[in-house]
């Protein structure tokens, strides 16, 4: 099992800037990918951004122009800087977790809401 905890979320304002974290315990050396999905009120949950245990990065759609992914694999934690934000943005924000084993499993954390006020 794994669990994820996220931190970094609330309100700011438009053209802002946060940084959230998501910190990974209990079978940690199965963990392969680690990143972020987004959902916004009556959308489905969408890609924000991933990287792979060894540095390879994925980025959802416009994402990657203002969203930077990063981890810290000794301290298992992944970051997502994110900048210039927009009202467009505000959504509920999941850590996610895929393990290297098969078949793989995927792991959340709770979530955290961004709100990006005009």
């Amino acid at each position: 099992q794994v669990q994820l905890v996220e931190s970094g979320g609330g309100l700011v304002q438009a053209g802002g800037s946060l940084r959230l974290s998501c910190a990974a315990s209990g079978s940690i050396f199965s963990i392969n990918v680690m990143g972020w999905y987004r959902q916004a009120p009556g959308q489905q949950r969408a890609l924000v951004a991933a990287i792979s245990s060894g540095g390879s990065t994925n980025y959802g759609d416009s994402m990657k122009d203002r969203f930077t992914i990063s981890r810290d694999n000794a301290k298992m934690t992944v970051y997502l800087q994110m900048n210039d934000l927009k009202p467009e943005d505000t959504a509920v924000y999941y850590c996610h977790a895929v393990t290297m084993t098969f078949p793989s499993s995927i792991y959340w954390g709770q979530g955290t809401q961004i709100t990006v006020s005009s």
